[in-house]
């Protein structure tokens, strides 16, 4: 190799060196940046709020949430509002999505369904709780989408399938709680019915157009025991429910 020839190469490796010193030096500096926004997010939006389980918390730390969005607004991914996904779907406000989870009361090996995976940040999060959870979505794209996101992060524990959120997951049915992240006008029946007796459902209950009540719902004696917790504003569920209007 001649002398010039050496030089070049020379040159060349220490611009790949510090091209890859610079790109580890902003993942560092992003690992940071919204490892402190994840921090702030716990303790102003939630812990401030009153929820304040230390499981509960842990998880919130722990999920990447920026992770869950599409990139260009993962420099917002951690503020107290939320996002759009793709679909017309959002991603619920962090405080939202950690209130239905306490409503919820998931214990280690509690078996959990979700209805509406969307960016599949609150089964993420159900799978800091506990090993089973399963999650149904409508939309193709978002399913698939979630699941190899969940993949990609090891979570393991959750099983997603697309499929019409109304009718549950009967085969694996019966859950110890059940969360429903699309608002309904009325508590699909199937759902109730793969409650475990004691189980809890959380779901957003009224006008699928305007605003609904976040609604607990436990199964004792087999009937529905409810408690209605907050104002909120969800997308509407779709599929047999639309059959199925009162």
């Amino acid at each position: 190799m001649s002398r010039r020839n050496l030089v070049s190469w020379l040159l060349l490796g220490i611009v790949f060196c510090i091209s890859g010193l610079i790109s580890q030096d902003n993942l560092d500096k992003d690992k940071t940046f919204f490892q402190k926004k994840r921090e702030q997010m716990v303790s102003s939006q939630i812990q401030s709020r009153g929820l304040r389980d230390q499981r509960l918390l842990q998880a919130f730390l722990s999920v990447p949430r920026h992770l869950f969005v599409p990139e260009q607004y993962r420099r917002e991914a951690y503020e107290d509002y939320p996002l759009p996904i793709g679909e017309g779907q959002t991603i619920s406000q962090p405080y939202i999505v950690a209130l239905m989870t306490a409503a919820a009361e998931v214990q280690p090996g509690d078996k959990v369904l979700e209805i509406g995976t969307g960016s599949g940040y609150q089964a993420a999060i159900l799978n800091q709780l506990t090993d089973q959870v399963f999650s149904v979505e409508i939309r193709e794209t978002l399913a698939g989408r979630a699941a190899g996101v969940l993949r990609s992060l090891n979570y393991d524990g959750v099983r997603v399938r697309c499929a019409d959120g109304y009718f549950g997951w009967p085969e694996e049915a019966p859950f110890d709680a059940i969360l429903v992240t699309c608002a309904a006008n009325h508590i699909p029946p199937p759902l109730f019915q793969q409650l475990k007796e004691g189980g809890r459902l959380v779901i957003p209950v009224g006008s699928t157009v305007f605003f609904q009540t976040l609604t607990l719902v436990r199964k004792v004696g087999g009937r529905p025991v409810v408690k209605q917790l907050l104002d909120v504003r969800f997308v509407p569920m779709i599929g047999e429910i639309e059959k199925e209007k009162r």
